[in-house]
């Protein structure tokens, strides 16, 4: 299996905060890998430092043998960020979300040719939000919006797609959804790193997962990551491996790292 993403001892810090050290690991193509990790273990730092809208102060990463930013400007790249870290009252449509993917290569006019236009609306069939197209992105539910995103992507035709927790707050319905266009999408040969709390629902879309806390402790498949033993580890505390993972550390909710 080809390598797409390589994170070879990463390190970032806020300040004095060490958020993430020797952070080292690899995706192959066509592959699903599952984040784990309690609130301030540094999942979404992980995935800024993927992206490189953040500095990583030690180690490298490559996304197709491109550094982060011509992975970016490439489109090889796509991120769909937490749901509070998006302004949900900007006024823009569906469609013109899932639009956002083709910019790259358009100019500044941002015209859509009929190839880009085509590009839109196959994504919409994917996530079916084809007949929500129109309506303003605020207006759809948690997981709705979640899809539109994801829509981005694929109208994008990014290989790598980093998702930070695209299951919190969307009904049972979107989560299905959602996993079956990502299944969709490793079998058309993109990669997905997905961060997620619900460990009940790793083992169902995962191939491989990462087992995290400021650094990687365990990579491997998810029946072995979520033993016990190593939940132990990562959590500092019992979890069940059919919990939300979510509730085992609220303080440090309020730490930079996540």
């Amino acid at each position: 299996m080809e390598t797409l993403l390589r994170v070879e001892n990463l390190g970032v810090h806020y300040g004095t905060v060490r958020a993430l050290y020797e952070t080292t690991f690899e995706l192959g193509t066509g592959s699903i890998c599952g984040l784990i990790g309690m609130n301030g273990s540094g999942k979404s730092t992980l995935f800024k430092a993927i992206m490189g809208v953040i500095p990583a102060h030690t180690g490298t990463v490559e996304i197709a043998g491109k550094e982060p930013y011509l992975a970016r400007k490439n489109g090889i790249v796509s991120y769909v960020p937490q749901s509070e870290e998006i302004d949900w009252s900007f006024p823009v449509s569906v469609r013109e979300v899932v639009a956002m993917g083709r910019y790259r290569g358009l100019g500044i006019t941002r015209r859509l040719r009929a190839t880009d236009k085509q590009a839109v609306e196959h994504a919409l069939e994917r996530v079916e939000l084809t007949e929500l197209a129109h309506r303003q992105i605020g207006a759809l539910s948690g997981g709705q919006r979640k899809r539109a995103f994801v829509a981005r992507a694929i109208a994008q035709g990014a290989r790598l797609l980093l998702l930070d927790e695209p299951f919190a707050g969307v009904d049972k319905r979107s989560e299905s959804m959602l996993i079956q266009v990502l299944k969709q999408m490793r079998s058309e040969g993109s990669t997905v790193l997905v961060s997620t709390h619900d460990l009940a629902s790793l083992r169902a879309f995962a191939d491989d997962a990462l087992l995290l806390r400021q650094t990687i402790l365990m990579h491997d498949t998810p029946q072995a990551v979520l033993a016990p033993e190593n939940l132990v580890q990562a959590f500092g505390m019992q979890v069940q491996a059919g919990a939300d993972s979510g509730a085992s550390d609220e303080q440090t909710r309020r730490e930079k790292g996540e």
